[in-house]
């Protein structure tokens, strides 16, 4: 039975028998009552799935998990946060993989041609995310984990990131307080691009040449153990090598702490190391690594927040901000 069949024999549009079983005040009693009728003599039973877009209820909150993210703990982590946050709305995540690009556009608009979400929260975003403007322009909401640093105009849609320039920033200022004069990065992102790997890069190097810092950089080929390890290598056989690095996440300090401590090198003495994320692999390495931790909670509690923001007063474009707080463990034990 069909919502065409139910229409015919009631003598209405199918518009009149969606209105009735999702919007009623539209309608008025008789033209409900003829309807109802038509319901029941047919036995008709609405589809749930096309009655959830209707009222915007299908109860759940579409999240793709990034084929690169399974590498990340911290990712891990903020899934779980997320996955916290919608249930104490009382919905669920629904979570789902898609290609990376323009070509996973196609498992978004298969989602919404099935009305199976109300809404979608984006992360592992990139420079010039073709996601944003695509569902922006399809008046679908969405909030986004990061930011796309799109070229001209603003970002579309709202979202929420965590100032990885100020944080990297800061390292520098302290790593320099504390008496380094020289602080290389190891960093992941290509020349050109732009992400949290930039943007924290750009903050290092900007400090640095505040402070009229040596510009000692190595990109890993890999965000993994072993290409941080090679970038590692390449600043400490420099004729001058730093004394203190910063590394773009967690993983790839790890990775440089290996290649300290395989030169003989001690950690946190002869040459001090830093990373992003907090996640596990900061308290699993001897004497711990100084870090910055993201606010997992609060970022996972403004996406819903701006998720749930009315329309009217949701800004689009608009964006939070938040701080990172710098963790002292013994890798760069500055004040300890």
């Amino acid at each position: 039975m069909t919502l065409r069949q139910v229409a015919a024999h009631a003598g209405v549009s199918r518009q009149t028998v969606s209105n009735v079983l999702n919007a009623p005040e539209r309608v008025d009693p008789a033209t409900q009552d003829r309807v109802r009728e038509a319901i029941e003599t047919l036995g008709y039973q609405p589809n749930r799935t096309a009655r959830s877009l209707a009222t915007r209820q299908a109860g759940l909150i579409g999240y793709c998990l990034s084929r690169h993210s399974g590498h990340s703990l911290y990712m891990d982590a903020f899934l779980h946060a997320l996955t916290a946050a919608v249930e104490a709305s009382g919905r669920h995540l629904l979570l789902f993989t898609a290609p990376d690009g323009e070509r996973g556009l196609a498992t978004y608009a298969d989602l919404i041609a099935q009305q199976a979400v109300d809404a979608f929260v984006l992360s592992d975003t990139v420079g010039e995310d073709p996601r944003h403007p695509w569902l922006a322009e399809r008046g679908i909401r969405f909030t986004s984990f990061g930011r796309t640093w799109p070229r001209h105009g603003r970002q579309p849609g709202m979202w929420v990131d965590v100032d990885g320039h100020a944080a990297c920033a800061e390292l520098v200022t302290r790593l320099h307080g504390a008496g380094h004069d020289r602080i290389g990065f190891v960093g992941w992102d290509s020349p050109g691009t732009r992400g949290a790997g930039s943007d924290r890069r750009d903050g290092w190097r900007f400090r640095c040449r505040e402070l009229g810092l040596p510009h000692l950089e190595a990109r890993a080929d890999s965000d993994s153990l072993e290409g941080a390890a090679r970038a590692a290598a390449t600043l400490l056989d420099a004729p001058e090598p730093p004394t203190a690095i910063v590394a773009a996440t967690d993983l790839l300090a790890v990775g440089v702490l290996g290649e300290v401590r395989r030169r003989g090198l001690s950690p946190g003495a002869d040459v001090w190391v830093t990373g992003f994320d907090d996640s596990l692999l900061a308290t699993s390495v001897e004497n711990g690594l100084t870090t910055v931790r993201q606010p997992t909670a609060e970022i996972a509690a403004r996406l819903l927040g701006l998720l749930e923001a009315e329309p009217d007063t949701a800004d689009a474009g608009a964006g939070v901000l938040l701080p990172g707080q710098i963790v002292v463990r013994g890798s760069a034990p500055l004040g300890l």
